[in-house]
C-alpha cells in the first residue's frame, strides 16, 4: 500500500510600528543601561527590533510504501521539505542602541557602547532543502519476538541565498591570517550564494528495536537509533548579516569607531561615529583599503573595525544525537499495568557560538582569556565563531503505573528520574529560561559543562477519576445525589538549574570590549548557599529570598565597578563557580474537578462542571531575577540578589498556558452543558 501526501502552505508575519517614522521622530535612538550601577529603564522601547518577521512558503512531499510479506512487513518512503523563506530580520538594528554603564555617564551624556547597523537590504531570502530517504523491516522472527531494523539517510542543504549577499572569512577566525595590512576584501569571501563551504552529502542513521513477550503479561523493548538533527535557521541570518552586505559598528567609550556622546547630531555623537564608519567602510572595502589598525593605511581612507560571523572550515560536521532505550511492561490482570523504561540521549556536534576577537582593557593579565588592549584581529569588531562541537548527555527512568478498580476508581502515576548534562543547551541560539548561557568564554567550552538548563531531576504526575457509588433508586432524592465524579492532576517536579555571575567590571570606562561569555562568581567555603528567609538590607518588599547573598563573592565590587580588593591579575579573574550550579524552586500544582450527571430523557443529559485550578492556591516562583553576585558583609553590594520575583507559567489552567504567571492564582469556573 502506498500512501502520498503533498502539501503546500505560506504565511507571512510582519511586526513593527504602523508609523516607524513617527516613532523615531519622537526618540531616534534606545537608550539603556548596561551593569549593576546603571540606573533607570530603557528609553526607546524595542525600536531597534522593528521591522522583523518573515514570509514562507513551505512545500512537502510524503510517500510511504508498506509491503507485507510472510514474517516481513517493510516500509520504504521519503520525506521532502523544501522551504523559501523571505527574512525582514535584516532590517533589524538600524536604529542605534546606546548604552551607558554609571549614573554619571547617563548625567554628562557619555555613550558607554552605541551600535547600529546598516543592511544592504532590509530583508533577504534563503532556500532550504531537506530530503529524508529511509528503509525499514519489521521481521516477526516468532509468534513471541520481533525485530525491526532500518535505515535513513537525510540530505539537509546548504542554506542558499538567491541574491549571493552572503559574505564570509575564508577560513574559521583562528585558521585566517590576522596581518593588519591584508586588505579586509582578500580576507572576505563576497558574492557567495552559501552559508558553509561545504555540508555533507548523506546523513546514515542506522535503527534497530526489539520487542520479547517473554511471559503471557510482560513484554520486553529495546532499541538503539542514530538521528539527525537539523541546524536552527537563525545561523543563516548570523552569517547574512556579514560585510560587506550588512556592516555593524559600534562607538563609545567600549566601542571601536570612536565618539562619546549619546544623543546623534551632537559633537563627538557615537551615534554619528559609526554613520562616519560605515560611509569610509563602504567606499573604502572594494577599492582594497587597509583596516585603520594598518601603519601603512591612510587615516583619511581606512576601514574601521567592522562586526562578521566566521564559520567552521571546510565541511561543517552535521549535527546529531542517539538514542537508546530499555524498557519492560507488565499488565496486571485486564485493569492494570506497570511500565518501566531507560531512555538515555548522546547529542554530538551541536551548534554554538562564541565571540572570538574580544579584548580587556583592565589591566595586562586580568580576565582570561581575553588579551590586554587590543583584539587579535583589530581589522574587525566583534566575530561571532559558530561551532558544531557542543554535546549533551541524558539518562532518565520513567516509571508508570495505571490502574482501574471495581469501585469506580481509576488512577495514573508517573514518575521520572532523569539527569542531563551538556556545554551548550537548546540549539545555542535561544535561552530555556531567562539569564541562561548560550556563548562560552573563547576557548573554554568544557569549561560550561553542568546540568543542562532543563535538567528536572525528579518530576511526578498524576491523574485520578472517581465515580461515587452511590445509586439512590427514590426519583426526587436520585437526581441529586446520584451521578457524582471527583477528578483531578497533580504535579510535582524538582526545581531547574540557573547560574550566579559576577558583576560585570565598568569603572573609569574600562572592561571587556567585544566580548562575551559566563562571567561567574566564586563560592564563599563553608557558607550555605540558600536562605529563604528575609534578609535586612538585601530583601526587597514583595519578594521571596532564595540564596544566600554572604556565600557567593563577585570579582567586580559593584559599589565600585572595580576589582574586588584592587585591579591585579590575581582579582580580576572569573569566578570558579560552575554554569548552572544552583536549583530554584520545586514546582506544585494540583487541579480538582467535581461533575455531575442529571438525566433528563433516555438520551439527554444535563451536566454540571465545577472545575478547581490550584486548589490549594500554591504560588511557584520562577528563577532569581538578579543573580549577578555582590560583596558578601556588603548589603549595598547585595540589593535584591538571589530573591524570588515572579510566577511561573503552570501545566494546565483556566486561561490557557501562555500568560505566564498571570494564570497561576487558584480560578473557580462552573459550567453546564447538554450531552446527547
Amino acid at each position: 500500500m502506498n500512501y502520498f501526501n503533498p502539501a503546500f502552505s505560506w504565511y507571512g508575519s510582519l511586526f513593527g510600528p504602523s508609523d516607524f517614522q513617527k516613532t523615531l521622530s519622537t526618540f531616534p535612538i534606545v537608550l539603556q543601561g548596561s551593569g549593576a550601577n546603571a540606573p533607570f529603564i530603557r528609553v526607546g522601547g524595542l525600536d531597534n527590533t522593528w521591522v522583523q518577521g518573515r514570509r514562507a512558503s513551505r512545500f512537502f512531499i510524503n510517500d510511504n510504501l508498506a509491503w507485507s510479506t510472510g514474517a516481513h512487513e517493510l516500509r520504504f518512503g521519503t520525506n521532502t521539505r523544501i522551504l523559501r523563506l523571505n527574512d525582514y530580520d535584516f532590517g533589524q538594528a538600524t536604529v542605534p542602541t546606546v548604552t551607558y554603564t554609571t549614573l554619571p555617564q547617563y548625567i554628562y551624556g557619555v555613550a558607554s557602547t552605541a551600535t547600529k547597523t546598516f543592511p544592504t537590504s532590509a530583508n533577504e531570502p534563503f532556500n532550504f532543502l531537506n530530503l529524508d530517504l529511509y528503509a525499514q523491516d519489521t521481521w516477526k522472527l516468532t509468534k513471541k519476538l520481533t525485530w525491526t531494523f532500518g535505515i535513513r539517510d537525510t540530505l539537509n542543504s546548504n542554506p542558499l541565498n538567491p541574491h549571493q549577499h552572503i559574505a564570509r572569512l575564508t577560513g574559521s577566525f583562528n585558521s585566517i591570517s590576522h596581518d593588519v595590512n591584508q586588505p579586509l576584501n582578500a580576507a572576505i569571501q563576497t558574492r557567495l550564494g552559501n552559508v558553509f563551504s561545504s555540508t555533507p552529502l548523506a546523513i546514515l542513521q542506522p535503527r534497530t528495536a526489539i520487542a520479547w513477550q517473554f511471559e503471557p503479561k510482560t513484554v520486553l523493548r529495546a532499541g538503539f537509533g542514530v538521528f539527525s538533527d537539523i541546524l536552527p535557521g537563525t545561523i543563516a541570518d548570523v552569517v547574512g548579516f556579514n560585510p560587506p552586505y550588512v556592516r555593524t559598528f559600534q562607538g563609545g567609550l567600549l566601542g571601536t569607531v570612536g565618539g562619546t556622546a549619546i544623543a546623534p547630531g551632537v559633537p563627538n555623537s557615537a551615534v554619528d561615529a559609526t554613520v562616519a564608519a560605515n560611509q569610509a567602510f563602504s567606499s573604502g572595502f572594494t577599492q582594497g583599503q587597509l583596516s585603520c589598525a594598518s601603519a601603512r593605511a591612510n587615516p583619511a581612507t581606512c576601514l574601521p573595525p567592522a562586526a562578521i560571523t566566521a564559520v567552521p572550515d571546510g565541511k561543517l560536521h552535521a549535527p546529531y544525537f542517539m538514542e537508546w532505550s530499555l524498557g519492560l511492561e507488565h499488565q496486571l490482570g485486564t485493569t492494570g499495568s506497570l511500565h518501566a523504561q531507560y531512555v538515555g540521549t548522546r547529542a554530538v556536534n551541536q551548534p554554538y557560538v562564541t565571540q572570538v576577537n574580544g579584548y580587556q582593557t583592565v589591566c595586562p593579565g586580568c580576565f582570561a582569556p581575553f588579551p590586554y588592549a587590543q583584539s587579535t584581529d583589530p581589522r574587525f569588531g566583534a566575530v561571532t565563531q559558530f561551532s558544531t562541537g557542543a554535546n549533551s548527555h541524558y539518562g532518565g527512568l520513567q516509571l508508570t503505573a495505571m490502574k482501574r478498580f471495581g469501585n469506580g476508581f481509576m488512577g495514573q502515576l508517573n514518575y521520572n528520574w532523569s539527569r542531563c548534562m551538556d556545554t551548550v543547551s537548546n540549539g545555542g541560539f535561544l535561552q530555556f529560561s531567562a539569564g541562561a548561557i548560550l556563548s562560552p568564554l573563547p576557548g573554554n567550552l568544557a569549561r560550561d559543562y553542568g546540568p543542562c538548563d532543563y535538567d528536572i531531576r525528579h518530576n511526578l504526575n498524576a491523574q485520578y477519576v472517581y465515580q461515587l457509588p452511590v445509586k439512590v433508586r427514590h426519583r426526587p432524592l436520585g437526581y441529586a445525589l446520584n451521578g457524582w465524579q471527583v477528578s483531578g492532576t497533580v504535579f510535582w517536579h524538582s526545581g531547574i538549574p540557573f547560574s550566579v555571575l559576577s558583576t560585570p567590571y565598568s569603572a573609569n570606562g574600562n572592561g571587556i570590549v567585544n566580548g562575551s561569555g559566563p562571567q561567574f562568581a566564586s563560592v564563599v567555603p563553608g557558607v550555605p548557599l540558600y536562605e529563604h528567609n528575609p534578609i535586612p538590607g538585601v530583601t526587597q518588599p514583595g519578594t521571596v529570598q532564595w540564596l544566600n547573598p554572604n556565600a557567593f563573592v563577585s570579582t567586580v565590587d559593584p559599589s565600585t565597578g572595580a576589582c574586588f580588593s584592587g585591579n591585579s591579575p590575581k582579582n580580576c579573574q572569573f569566578g570558579k563557580l560552575g554554569r548552572n550550579a544552583l536549583r530554584g524552586p520545586n514546582f506544585i500544582w494540583s487541579d480538582f474537578y467535581l461533575s455531575k450527571w442529571i438525566p433528563l430523557t433516555e438520551q439527554l443529559k444535563l451536566r454540571f462542571d465545577a472545575q478547581f485550578f490550584n486548589v490549594f492556591n500554591h504560588p511557584n516562583f520562577g528563577l532569581p531575577s538578579m543573580v549577578l553576585a555582590g560583596i558578601p558583609g556588603k548589603p549595598i553590594t547585595q540589593t535584591g540578589f538571589g530573591a524570588l520575583t515572579y510566577t511561573t507559567s503552570p501545566p494546565t489552567g483556566l486561561l490557557g498556558v501562555g500568560l505566564g504567571g498571570d494564570s497561576t492564582p487558584r480560578m473557580i469556573a462552573f459550567q453546564l452543558r447538554l450531552e446527547f
